[in-house]
């Protein structure tokens, strides 16, 4: 049986400028709802097409043919189809939405969306960029990829050069065992890619985790940052920490150890997640799983979860003893219903830092997926006034 014409006319597009695969192979199947599924094997560069023979691709990207035509004229079609659940992306979103990228005939050098190693002074960095104009550096969550700025990478791009790492330790970036996975080594990090990027001063834009390492960039590095979107950060715990003295006599480093199999990991991680097979938290679940079933990912998180459980609230170095000092300018997005960065916290910030920006959404903690247009307009508005 022959491929649809979308499907076809997508393979023939394939740029390997776009999409810098990081291997020589990788198998990508292409589902078509109600229909057949055929995969795309990408080889040095090149893609061809062949009926599904039933073993396990890399990744998988399952849309209704309709969606995969506008696929075939338009990308922004497809990552819309994305987060309305029209298509869905499984096993490796690196992968999966990098095919697609690579795919849209747009050209690398148009402002497309295209994804690449960088090499910086830490190791390898994985970056999703697209646009031109005034930089724009995203940063995601603990146990998050890249992937998770998606909706905002296409949202910026028009008006910014906009992009979206994998942080050292998750997703397809270098992943040091011994590095010491706090905020401070987080920050050093977007120094050294805007150094690799030749690009001097950008905005910042972080999630949870990601949100804590821009604040830590605009204390350290205020000279590289322009502004600051802190979209639900994670801020230094304000309540008793009891774990805190067990947790201090824990190497991270044990993480690399695996204390089951694959299976049950996944089977609980699935099961504990609200929604896990589906769309947005579908592959973000794939996208954490893809990073913490390996050693190195194990011991990245431990380390990073660690070290947001231990950091002092208060003291010479205290998040927030410090935090009055921050002089970038900072808009907070925060979630009504946010488990994990209560709405509570934004009455402390407003009493260390009385000159930000604020922002109150009814969502829970990924203001960029759960409130994707309020979340972006405002980004844009802020970012668009300098000084």
């Amino acid at each position: 049986m022959a491929a649809p014409d979308a499907l076809t006319t997508l393979a023939e597009r394939f740029d390997p400028q776009v999409f810098d695969l990081g291997r020589r192979s990788a198998k990508v199947r292409l589902e078509v709802d109600g229909d057949a599924a055929w995969d795309a094997a990408i080889e040095d560069g090149r893609v061809s097409l062949s009926a599904a023979n039933g073993s396990r691709p890399d990744a998988i990207l399952s849309a209704d043919r309709g969606t995969w035509e506008r696929m075939a004229t338009d990308l922004r079609s497809g990552m819309d189809a994305f987060r309305a659940g029209r298509l869905q992306v499984r096993h490796d979103l690196h992968l999966g939405v990098g095919f697609l990228a690579a795919t849209a005939g747009a050209g690398a050098g148009e402002g497309g969306l295209r994804f690449r190693p960088v090499p910086t002074k830490i190791g390898d960095i994985s970056i999703m960029e697209a646009g031109a104009g005034p930089p724009v550096l995203l940063l995601h969550g603990l146990g998050a990829t890249k992937a998770s700025f998606l909706p905002t990478v296409a949202a910026l791009a028009d008006r910014h050069r906009t992009i979206a790492i994998d942080l050292p330790g998750f997703g397809d970036s270098t992943k040091p065992l011994r590095a010491a996975y706090d905020a401070r080594f987080f920050a050093r990090s977007v120094v050294a890619v805007l150094d690799a990027l030749e690009i001097d001063r950008a905005h910042l834009a972080g999630n949870s985790m990601g949100g804590r390492v821009a604040i830590e960039a605009g204390l350290r590095h205020p000279d590289r940052v322009r502004r600051l979107a802190l979209l639900a950060p994670s801020l230094g715990w304000l309540r008793d920490r009891p774990w805190a003295p067990l947790l201090r006599l824990v190497p991270p480093q044990l993480g690399a150890i695996q204390p089951a199999p694959r299976a049950f990991v996944e089977r609980i991680v699935r099961s504990a997640i609200p929604g896990a097979q589906d769309g947005w938290t579908a592959a973000g679940v794939d996208e954490f799983l893809r990073s913490y079933l390996t050693p190195r990912g194990r011991a990245a998180f431990y380390a990073a979860a660690r070290n947001i459980y231990l950091e002092e609230p208060y003291g010479e170095h205290g998040f927030w003893t410090r935090l009055p000092e921050l002089r970038v300018p900072a808009l907070f997005v925060w979630g009504r219903r946010d488990p994990v960065v209560p709405i509570a916290f934004e009455r402390h910030v407003r009493k260390a830092l009385p000159q930000a920006e604020h922002l109150t959404l009814n969502c829970g903690h990924v203001p960029q997926l759960e409130r994707p247009r309020e979340t972006h307009e405002r980004m844009a508005r802020f970012f668009s006034r300098e000084g």
